[in-house]
């Protein structure tokens, strides 16, 4: 299979994954509902975050949202679809093929919440005590995996000095 058309399929099944969890996660939870599935560490939860990643700009007025929220992802999405094309040297081996991939569907995923109800669903919680992470999604780590993947690749393989010849 063509390694860019296997990168745009690993997207969209992020985003067919996210889009189906998070439509589970409204048909089954009430906004607020929580279920306890690891005492002390891990819950599933109905959460609606309005701003961006964190609650960011999640008092900020709904136009401001949308337009900051929808441009930026969009730009975004378009900058890493030209990255996997070749248009921008940012996809410079498979594991950047494969990290762009995960972020791009995430990105997508989220958008598609963001332009059809203003929000995005938010579902998984962790916690240990009274230490909660922000609630985030499939989306969300996709996102967040994509880009600890393009870290990692950039310190592992950043070019080494030349040396001083003096």
């Amino acid at each position: 299979m063509n390694p860019r058309l296997a990168a745009l399929t690993v997207a969209g099944l992020i985003v067919v994954f996210d889009q189906w969890t998070k439509l589970l996660v409204r048909q089954k939870l009430s906004l607020s509902d929580s279920i306890t599935v690891i005492p002390g560490f891990f819950n599933l939860v109905h959460a609606e975050n309005p701003g961006a990643a964190f609650s960011m700009l999640a008092g900020a007025s709904q136009a401001v949202r949308s337009v900051l929220l929808i441009g930026l992802a969009s730009v975004i999405i378009l900058l890493l679809g030209a990255g996997l094309f070749g248009k921008f040297h940012i996809v410079t081996s498979p594991v950047s093929r494969w990290a762009v991939s995960l972020v791009l569907g995430g990105a997508v995923g989220n958008l598609i919440d963001r332009v059809r109800v203003g929000t995005v669903t938010d579902f998984l919680e962790f916690y240990l005590g009274n230490y909660y992470w922000p609630s985030f999604n499939v989306a969300d780590s996709a996102i967040f995996c994509g880009a600890v993947l393009l870290f990692a690749e950039q310190w592992l393989h950043k070019p080494k000095p030349e040396p001083n010849v003096s």
